[in-house]
């Protein structure tokens, strides 16, 4: 990859949402976690995701932010073969705090007992084959 315009890991280190698109031909919002260079979302029994990815793992996402008021326009898109893996409740953790705070006990339900005590809960994972990193900022009219 090329020198990225902007800090892609500050940028994926916030908490964005990303669009993910798998087999079906589906699109879906999900909350994320970059570590590792990969990025790492939840999934379980609740989504048909775990279906989709083992039908066909091939995947694309996009992470973007837009800011009319300044034309700050930065864009993460990847793409490359998502895989089922093994739930790691550390890493559920990092991932929920960045969303939800560090609070817990003022986390919605679903994400308290609902994730750490399903026993379907998974991660799905996608190590990006292509990752391009855009800066199509803009000089706003306002």
């Amino acid at each position: 990859m090329a020198a990225a315009p902007f800090d892609v890991d500050a940028f994926l280190a916030q908490p964005l949402v990303a669009r993910l698109a798998a087999a079906g031909p589906t699109v879906r919002p999900i909350w994320f976690l970059w570590e590792d260079a990969a990025f790492w979302w939840l999934t379980g029994g609740w989504s048909r995701i775990p279906a989709l990815l083992e039908r066909d793992p091939a995947v694309s996402l996009v992470v973007d932010t837009c800011d009319l008021s300044t034309g700050r326009t930065l864009q993460v898109t990847a793409s490359g073969r998502a895989e089922v893996v093994a739930f790691d409740p550390a890493r559920a953790r990092r991932k929920l705090v960045r969303y939800l705070g560090s609070d817990e006990d003022r986390w919605d339900e679903r994400f308290r007992s609902g994730t750490f005590d399903d026993p379907s809960t998974r991660w799905a994972r996608l190590v990006p084959d292509r990752l391009v990193v855009r800066d199509v900022s803009f000089s706003p009219s306002r």
